[in-house]
């Protein structure tokens, strides 16, 4: 089963990855260096990041370098824009109620 963009960013790990590629695309190798594990870990949270598409492979001679998929973290950006507005709303409201509790001391 085809994990979802949720699983893949739950782990810290995995977030780690993405913001190292989100600045440069990297290799598996180079990537491995960034952490204190395997390389064959690191390609389980590669494999992860790919199979929910937020990153690319681009293959260049025998090396592959994988790239953020910033268009996949949009469609989670777009998701989260429908709580954004609540949220907001619910903290002014809050501002408004500690502002004027204030006020009254």
């Amino acid at each position: 089963m085809k994990p979802d963009l949720f699983q893949a960013i739950a782990d810290p790990t995995r977030r780690a990855i993405l913001t190292l590629i989100a600045i440069q695309a990297l290799t598996p190798n180079v990537m491995a260096e960034k952490f204190d594990m395997t390389r064959q870990a690191v390609s389980k949270h590669i494999k992860v990041l790919h199979e929910c598409d937020l990153i690319k492979p681009e293959h260049s001679g025998r090396e592959i370098y994988y790239h953020f998929n910033a268009k996949k973290m949009q469609e989670f950006d777009h998701w989260l824009a429908q709580f954004r507005q609540n949220w907001e709303t619910q903290f002014n409201q809050l501002d408004h109620l500690l502002k004027t509790i204030k006020e009254q001391e």
